[in-house]
């Protein structure tokens, strides 16, 4: 598909972006005028479907779809699965049942607005952590120049469906397969480095990489779902510091941080006491981002005022359910983690604090921790797992 064909989808896309108030910087936006989405979507994404208790991920080929309705789809601010569980759509034989998405190309106003909230400017010796399709290399590359871009995938079909994507698309930055946590020492140091991935706490060595007054934006999450994006300005010795973003976004969690494996969840007995907060409050997205912090190495499984927390290296377990005759919520735990306890607590500070959004946060990090914080870094806080 020639790339002057979806010129004019590009132009309505970018003055949809301005229209919302998303974009400002001159540079980001002729990045979002010049790049080819098509490109990097490739032969197939997975569309999805939601009967009754499931996900059903159909491929759908370029091939098979009209042209120009191939370029609606692409020019939506939307984003496709391109991977599910590590099958890529173009090698799909059939719809897929269930299943977890693995790579994307994510909505190209969220990768605009974070490289404009990164501050990336011409010049800027830059770091991708997770290219994913290749998109959001191609931006930075419109921007910082391909020579000042280097970017990092774990999966290596995906890495190479980039390769490809950005040759055809006429850009040739550094592209790396591997762990993205572990940065690339050999291109450091970085003014800014972008993660188009969620971690659990910012890797030393990363962190070390980039230069003094240089950007980390990482999306900081767990294993209990919670997100909040987090821009830090590094201090050029192992530190840096800095504030959560307003909005609400989150990203697949990098390999090396993703949950450990277990088999079937079998709830036991345990002791049974009445909740001093409602169990739904972990379905609010700051509410749920306050109960991961105070027990980052819980699962959560659960939903509603039916929330199960699962340590899996203790074997601890809390599960809530309504009390008997609909008045309050009891909760059950069991282990050596009184998950509940914890959680209960963290949930209450965020409350008296007037239950406020993530961008109320902030974060430091010292060679010996790393800390979140409300309101301001002397407030209160929660420390990270390392």
């Amino acid at each position: 598909m020639n790339p002057e064909h979806s010129a004019v989808p590009r132009r309505r896309l970018v003055q949809q972006l301005v229209a919302e108030d998303l974009l400002h910087d001159s540079d980001v936006l002729r990045a979002a005028r010049t790049v080819p989405r098509e490109v990097f979507l490739g032969r197939a994404v997975y569309l999805p479907s939601d009967p009754p208790g499931v996900t059903v991920w159909t491929p759908t080929r370029r091939a098979d779809v009209p042209a120009e309705e191939w370029l609606r789809l692409t020019y939506r601010n939307t984003t496709w699965v391109t991977q599910i569980d590590g099958v890529l759509a173009e090698e799909a034989a059939a719809p897929i049942t269930g299943g977890t998405p693995t790579s994307s190309s994510t909505l190209p106003g969220l990768i605009l607005w974070m490289i404009e909230q990164a501050r990336v400017s011409a010049g800027d010796r830059v770091l991708i952590i997770g290219a994913g399709t290749g998109l959001s290399t191609a931006y930075v590359c419109e921007i910082a120049g391909e020579g000042r871009t280097t970017a990092i995938e774990a999966d290596p079909a995906v890495a190479e469906r980039a390769r490809g994507a950005l040759a055809e698309a006429g850009y040739a930055p550094t592209l790396i397969t591997g762990d993205g946590l572990r940065g690339h020492a050999d291109r450091a140091p970085y003014d800014v480095v972008l993660a188009f991935c969620s971690m659990r706490h910012v890797p030393y060595g990363l962190l070390r990489q980039i230069k003094e007054g240089g950007t980390l934006l990482v999306t900081l999450a767990g294993w209990g779902f919670g997100h909040g994006l987090v821009l830090l300005t590094a201090d050029g010795e192992g530190g840096a510091a800095g504030r959560f973003l307003p909005g609400y976004t989150s990203f697949m969690t990098a390999r090396s941080h993703d949950r450990p494996p277990h088999g079937p969840v079998e709830l036991l007995p345990g002791e049974q006491r009445r909740s001093r907060i409602d169990p739904a409050l972990l379905d609010d997205w700051n509410g749920r981002y306050v109960a991961q912090l105070a027990a980052p190495s819980a699962e959560r499984l659960g939903a509603g005022h039916e929330q199960i927390l699962l340590d899996v290296a203790t074997g601890s377990q809390a599960r809530t359910q309504m009390a008997e005759g609909g008045d309050g919520w009891n909760v059950i735990q069991r282990g050596p983690l009184r998950l509940w306890d914890a959680v209960e607590d963290s949930v209450a500070l965020w409350q008296a604090h007037g239950s406020p959004h993530l961008s109320e946060f902030g974060m430091t990090i010292t060679p010996s921790a790393q800390r979140v914080w409300l309101r301001s870094p002397d407030g209160p806080g929660w420390t990270l797992p390392v």
